[in-house]
């Protein structure tokens, strides 16, 4: 079962790496969509979690607009398709997997998680944090933005998620530790009033978003 989940894994984690590029013609980007909800249900199927009904194009069906009769039997195709996949997979089980093999040792094998404790910068106002991780020799980005929103008062926007500020940088691969230096850059962004010295309410401007300073390590 380990064996099973992780070569899915490594499968979503190349697909993922393909969509993000942003290079697949428009045919091969929904077909690829289809092969990674396609997996996704395979693997729920086999961890017996909750089987998700989806439609053509692999969007979550909403039971609240979809008639009872349409979604058994949408229920009952992606059941059908999930037992023909497992009757492949018993079938070949005991013939070595050496495209499995392959993507082990050349998919991206490494992370890099972040637990965000504390936020301290005296701003007066609301404010967005953008994580990133950032090669300062070639000038570039390596990865996407983690967004926290900052509240005014000193805690996160989202009051549930105190202590609970975490995020996994995926898809580093040995290319990225043979960087000589990786920075972990904060961008923050106050959102709210154009000038923070204008002391008249009546002319508050809200929402407004304005760099506020940067910092890496």
């Amino acid at each position: 079962r380990f064996q099973q989940v992780q070569s899915m894994m490594y499968d979503l984690m190349e697909w993922r790496s393909q969509l993000l590029s942003g290079t697949l013609p428009k045919d091969e980007l929904k077909e690829l969509k289809q092969k990674v909800t396609s997996k996704i249900d395979y693997g729920n199927k086999i961890l017996e979690l909750d089987l998700i009904v989806r439609d053509e194009d692999g969007n979550i069906l909403d039971p609240d607009k979809t008639s009872v009769i349409s979604l058994f039997h949408a229920h009952e195709e992606a059941t059908n398709k999930i037992t023909e996949r497992i009757k492949e997979e018993m079938q070949s089980k005991d013939q070595p997997d050496y495209a499995s093999y392959s993507r082990m040792s050349s998919s991206p094998t490494h992370s890099l998680y972040v637990f965000v404790r504390n936020f301290v910068c005296r701003i007066g106002e609301d404010a967005e944090l953008f994580m990133s991780l950032y090669d300062p020799q070639k000038l570039t980005v390596i990865s996407e933005n983690y967004l926290v929103r900052w509240g005014s008062r000193g805690f996160p926007k989202e009051i549930d998620m105190l202590n609970n500020l975490k995020v996994v940088f995926t898809d580093l691969g040995n290319k990225d530790l043979s960087r000589d230096k990786i920075y972990l850059v904060c961008q923050i962004v106050r959102v709210g009033r154009m000038d923070l010295k204008d002391s008249n309410s009546k002319k508050y401007t809200q929402g407004l978003r304005r760099p506020f300073g940067v910092a890496g390590n």
